[in-house]
């Protein structure tokens, strides 16, 4: 059986109206192209559902049997197609993230401020989360995407890049380390290390490893998180390594920062995606206002993406 949505909006405004011309003129058709819908839906359901006389329209014991049934379809279709071309037009939406908790309290507030004052019927969900657990929530789907470092992923991952930075050394105002212009990671390391536990500290030691000749990367201190260690190093208790996009908490702890040299050690950051669904508008469109945000910042290096 073949109906039309004409013939069943056809249909319905003939019942509503009960005038072919009234119809015709709601639909926007001729008189004749709306009979001829009207005679196309009977002949496919093969019975009568309208009445015709020489002074009025009317529905058939059928007809007022099948118009609440076709009246109640075409208004929840209607009402999905609305939905549609409200999420097109990012007029409603919801974009679920995962990140590291250091990029969840420093950068990503700002940008989902931001984004809200553009579209602000897009609710934004963020997940604060260890960095080890972004990929997993990417994979299983919990999330639209991910923001992290590079890790090992799987093939149904995509990863395009958002950044790449060097790492600083975090002080106190007061310590020997804000007298140098330039610090190198062997002046850094001579002081205590409080540093993150995990892969996080265990990347960094091989990075440095071939490198160091004085000093080796051994912490004084290792903690979950990063604010952890900038109330420890506001504290007196050492110094900390980490990337300048933290610049915000940097400055709200009162701490003072350098660049890292010889050598220079760098991070690359990605926006994690599964390749076998596609970002919804409100999520592509959020994901396109990070990159941007992020490529204002004076803490941003240009850097290839990955296709």
């Amino acid at each position: 059986m073949n109906i039309t949505l004409r013939q069943l909006r056809a249909f319905v405004a003939l019942a509503d109206t009960g005038s072919f011309t009234d119809a015709a003129a709601t639909l926007h058709v001729t008189q004749s192209a709306l009979s001829g819908l009207i005679k196309e839906l009977e002949q496919t359901l093969g019975v009568q559902v309208v009445n015709r006389s020489t002074r009025k329209v009317s529905l058939s014991e059928v007809g007022r049997e099948f118009y609440p049934l076709v009246a109640r379809l075409l208004q929840d279709l209607d009402g999905a197609l609305d939905t549609i071309a409200d999420l097109k037009a990012l007029k409603r939406g919801l974009v679920r993230i995962a990140a590291p908790q250091l990029m969840s309290a420093s950068v990503l507030p700002e940008v989902i401020a931001g984004f809200r004052l553009q579209y602000p019927d897009i609710e934004i969900r963020l997940l604060d989360c260890m960095v080890e657990h972004v990929l997993p929530k990417v994979h299983s789907g919990e999330v639209d995407f991910g923001v992290g470092p590079e890790r090992e992923s799987s093939a149904d991952v995509e990863a395009q890049t958002l950044f790449e930075i060097p790492f600083v050394v975090v002080f106190r105002p007061d310590h020997p380390l804000n007298k140098k212009k330039r610090v190198t990671w062997d002046d850094a390391l001579r002081y205590p290390v409080i540093a993150l536990k995990g892969e996080f500290t265990h990347r960094l030691r091989v990075d440095l490893h071939e490198s160091l000749h004085d000093e080796a990367l051994n912490p004084a201190n290792e903690v979950g998180f990063m604010t952890t260690a900038f109330a420890m190093v506001s504290a007196g208790l050492g110094v900390t390594t980490c990337l300048p996009y933290a610049s915000s908490l940097i400055r709200l702890h009162q701490l003072q920062s350098r660049p890292l040299q010889d050598p220079v050690v760098r991070r690359k950051f990605f926006v994690f995606t599964r390749r076998d669904r596609p970002l919804s508008p409100a999520a592509a469109q959020f994901s396109a206002y990070l990159l941007d945000f992020v490529s204002r910042q004076a803490w941003f290096t240009v850097t290839p993406r990955r296709p």
